[in-house]
């Protein structure tokens, strides 16, 4: 059971089943390897969009003799960067053992095949975490490494790898992003007081962690009631990052104001503006206000006159490249992405206190009875200071 064919198999298989598999395959030692692997893919969380993360481990005789982890788009893959370090140490590669948490690439992007330099470095084994969503790779990498004698495994850690590319995974099979919905709320489900006021509900440490949301994603989306409200700049500030993801404005009737704080820093990201209609002379001059400040201004509208949100997510994956959508929004934008059945997770900050009056969550409909099946599981919960972050995904 190796290659493409035992990853396919492996997902069929009871969690039981896969735990006696990954034992009895996998060493307590390749468990390490594979697991300093994904730390190195860490390193590409904030960095390699729309590529994957990938982190790569090259081991000779009980040694890491490489590491490497995937640059920005253009540069190089974890296996070429962790070969590099090898190579850059005086190591010698011929028989080591190659830990990689994405099976090599076997296509021409913006860079050469990776199974191509692996090929040439000669190891004597090839592990990977889980096979490339990619039908441009799809086990295509694993085959070219079985066929020039290396001996390959796949599947070791593959939940781990797979939670680390949730996004480039959605793209892949569905040809839509992983859409993630950030709400920072009091203990009775409200996010802002009744004239709107909502800053600081959570404290410093749950606002940085939601900075590390930010980083990671491809595009920070909000509404343009909350741009009118908050005045919000939508960029990452509490953790480093050399990438800002882009600002994205949901906006029927085109009403950002020019000046607002979300408009600024063009050299750092861009911003996108998805409104209704483009039809209008006043539509038209406020387009090309934007339009001359280096803002891209898109219509995109559904039946009701208003953006039609799942098609926008389709542009953003399909034509935009892009993984991972993070929304910070307000009570009415949040409600209809929920209705229009648009989010893939949920991440909610609850601080410890009760605010009474004010506004909630979101606009979603009143249910008629509580004989229903629960939409949402908890995949993670943490302490950030005295606040408390649930993450959740749809059953």
């Amino acid at each position: 059971m190796e290659g493409a064919g035992e990853s396919v198999t492996r997902l069929e298989m009871p969690s039981a089943a896969i735990e006696w598999f990954n034992r009895s395959m996998y060493s307590a030692v390749d468990h390490q390897f594979m697991s300093e692997a994904l730390a190195e893919a860490q390193n590409a969380l904030y960095l390699s969009n729309p590529n994957p993360r990938v982190g790569c481990v090259i081991v000779k005789n009980g040694q890491v003799i490489g590491r490497g982890f995937t640059q920005k788009v253009g540069e190089a893959h974890a296996e070429v960067q962790a070969l590099a370090d090898a190579k850059s140490r005086g190591s010698d590669l011929v028989g080591s053992t190659i830990y990689v948490t994405l099976e090599p690439c076997n296509h021409t992007g913006k860079t050469p095949p990776c199974v191509d330099a692996l090929i040439a470095a000669k190891p004597a084994k090839v592990i990977i975490a889980m096979s490339d969503p990619n039908p441009l790779v799809g086990g295509k990498g694993l085959e070219r490494l079985k066929a020039a004698g290396i001996e390959v495994h796949c599947g070791l850690l593959e939940a781990e790898a797979i939670e680390l590319n949730r996004g480039f995974i959605s793209r892949m099979t569905r040809g839509l992003p992983w859409v993630r919905l950030k709400i920072a709320a009091s203990l009775d489900g409200r996010t802002a007081l009744p004239d709107g006021k909502s800053q600081w509900i959570t404290g410093p440490l749950a606002r940085a962690d939601g900075h590390h949301w930010r980083a990671q994603a491809c595009a920070i989306v909000t509404g343009v009631g909350t741009v009118k409200e908050d005045d919000p700049s939508l960029n990452v500030r509490e953790v480093l990052t050399h990438r800002q993801p882009w600002r994205i404005i949901i906006d029927s009737k085109l009403d950002t104001p020019i000046n607002a704080k979300v408009l600024n820093h063009l050299d750092q990201s861009k911003v996108l503006i998805v409104c209704a209609e483009l039809d209008s002379q006043e539509h038209s001059e406020r387009t090309r206000a934007f339009e001359a400040r280096g803002i891209e201004v898109i219509a995109m509208a559904n039946a009701f006159g208003k953006v039609d949100l799942p098609k926008l997510f389709l542009y953003l994956a399909q034509e935009r490249q892009m993984n991972e959508i993070h929304i910070e929004a307000g009570f009415k934008l949040n409600g209809s992405m929920l209705r229009e059945n648009c989010v893939d997770e949920l991440l909610l900050y609850y601080a410890p206190f009760f605010m009474g009056e004010g506004i909630g969550m979101a606009n979603v409909s009143t249910l008629s009875s509580l004989d229903i099946p629960k939409d949402w599981k908890v995949i993670d919960q943490r302490l950030f200071g005295p606040d408390l972050r649930l993450r959740l995904i749809k059953n």
